[in-house]
């Protein structure tokens, strides 16, 4: 099994709560945007922008 670390839909479906809670809306919203536009980003990258 290889980690790539690259956000999923399911992930970031499965754990709003928890992201929202953390690490804010804007978080949560990047990282909606980014499985939209198909983009291959890891949490970090929209937690930390």
């Amino acid at each position: 099994m290889v980690i790539q670390g690259v956000i999923t839909t399911n992930d970031v479906l499965r754990h709003t709560v928890l992201i929202v809670s953390r690490f804010g809306f804007g978080t949560y919203l990047r990282c909606c945007k980014a499985i939209v536009l198909g983009q291959r980003t890891t949490f970090l990258a929209c937690a930390f922008r």
